[in-house]
């Protein structure tokens, strides 16, 4: 089961990212970042899905660069 420790605000996930926090915000209007979902008014993401989201990209990217 998930710990409480798992979610992450939008700030936390543009540390780990190394991103401004607008960057994660306009991601989060794109639909192309992280899934995230609101808690009562805040928007939170689990830090499995950052992760998995972060492998995706990594993924893609190789995909780019090997063509």
């Amino acid at each position: 089961m998930n710990e409480p420790d798992d979610l992450l605000t939008t700030a936390e996930v543009a540390l780990m990212l190394r991103a401004p926090v607008s960057t994660v915000r306009y991601w989060r209007y794109l639909n192309t970042g992280p899934k995230c979902f609101k808690l009562g008014r805040r928007v939170v993401y689990r830090r499995a899905d950052v992760h998995i989201w972060l492998a995706d990209q990594e993924a893609a990217g190789r995909g780019r660069a090997a063509s």
